[in-house]
């Protein structure tokens, strides 16, 4: 399931986004920016696991494969 928004979020790679937030117009100071960092990547590793779960229930659903000749 993904956050609310995030379909219409346009989907940047993480290492343009990490450049974004590091070179981005604000200058943070280190610990404002390590939690905007970890923020992200957080963000994203959960964005991964959920759509690996729809992936395996999804796969679930199908039921198992049989072989030809059962």
């Amino acid at each position: 399931m993904t956050q609310p928004g995030e379909a219409s979020r346009p989907h940047i790679p993480l290492q343009d986004r990490l450049r974004q937030l590091l070179d981005g117009p604000a200058a943070l100071d280190k610990k404002a920016l390590l939690g905007t960092l970890y923020a992200e990547v957080s963000r994203r590793e959960t964005l991964a696991y959920a759509a690996g779960w729809n992936d395996a229930l999804a796969t679930v659903r199908r039921g198992p494969r049989r072989a030809p000749d059962a």
